[in-house]
């Protein structure tokens, strides 16, 4: 079983300690605050209130061992820099970490925290959020590191008909599907018309795009952007 330290339980920390854990993580959250950690009991594997800049406190507990820790106090960069020389002191394999500015990434990419695992949610969810207004046919964009990015597009009148192996994306765009959202209609017992949202997570190269079908996409952040402008355009 995977095992994380969440450290820090305000909406971000607590919404990662929770997730880990109902999809069968080992889950210990670390917080100061008596009311998180009596809010989060039972729905974690070990709630632990305490100051996570006390290193012999989290070789108490374990930290050592955990498959990651996440560094979720953003808003106090004196105890998330000190927190994160400990952990790294430790022996902490992997980190994450949540900011709030950019100095506060930058001292943190300085400690030795890799660049990718650093996470800036208001900085990230206002550029998702920017790509996806300035396309309507984007469903969903997330960034995820070194200039790549995740797409949901719904797929553009051009493509209908045509199979991947036709489309041939990689070569010619340098971009992959990796998924093809679709609709199936059924009929219920009562003669209504019904559809389902299915997923195709293994396209090949003979599935055919659908009027309808929402494409998801993987590559770089500006061959995404050029092919869906290109798109629109002809469209």
């Amino acid at each position: 079983m995977a095992k994380f330290a969440v450290i820090g339980l305000g909406k971000f920390g607590f919404t990662i300690a929770t997730a880990l854990h109902e999809n069968g993580a080992e889950v210990i959250a670390i917080d100061n605050d008596p009311n998180l950690i009596e809010e989060i009991a039972g729905k974690v594997t070990t709630p632990v209130r305490m100051n996570s800049t006390n290193e012999e406190d989290l070789k108490k507990i374990g930290i050592r061992d955990v498959d990651a820790a996440i560094l979720a106090i953003g808003n106090n960069l004196e105890v998330s820099v000190l927190t994160a020389v400990i952990l790294k002191r430790l022996g902490v394999a992997t980190i994450y970490a949540k900011v709030d500015s950019k100095i506060h990434q930058r001292i943190l990419e300085m400690l030795g925290i890799l660049p990718e695992n650093i996470i800036f949610p208001e900085e990230q969810i206002g550029r998702q959020l920017a790509n996806s207004l300035l396309s309507k046919t984007i469903r969903n964009y997330i960034d995820l590191y070194s200039g790549h990015s995740l797409v949901e597009l719904e797929a553009p009148e051009e493509w209908f008909g045509k199979t991947l192996q036709e489309l041939a994306l990689p070569t010619r765009r340098q971009v992959n599907i990796v998924a093809i959202k679709y609709r199936e209609a059924s009929i219920t017992e009562a003669g209504d018309n019904v559809f389902t949202t299915k997923v195709n997570d293994l396209p090949g190269a003979n599935d055919i795009i659908h009027d309808g079908d929402v494409i998801v996409l993987v590559g770089s952040q500006s061959k995404i952007l050029d092919m869906i402008h290109e798109t629109e355009k002809q469209g």
